[in-house]
């Protein structure tokens, strides 16, 4: 099965949190509007994506499968 990440765009501040832990995935633009780079999570950013999920203030991110 595939994970993915998932935005609860409703709950997202465009805190930044997210980009801190990992750039190559989370962007905020100049706008302050967040951008997910890499929605399907692989092996290899895991770890990033549920520490992502763990520190977002708002908990507006999930992995969903």
């Amino acid at each position: 099965m595939t994970k993915k990440i998932d935005i609860d765009w409703g709950l997202c501040e465009s805190n930044g949190v997210c980009m801190g832990i990992n750039p190559d995935i989370f962007e905020l633009g100049d706008d302050d509007m967040l951008t997910v780079h890499q929605e399907v999570v692989t092996p290899e950013i895991e770890s990033d994506v549920r520490e992502a999920v763990r520190q977002c203030p708002r908990q507006a991110i999930s992995i969903v499968e």
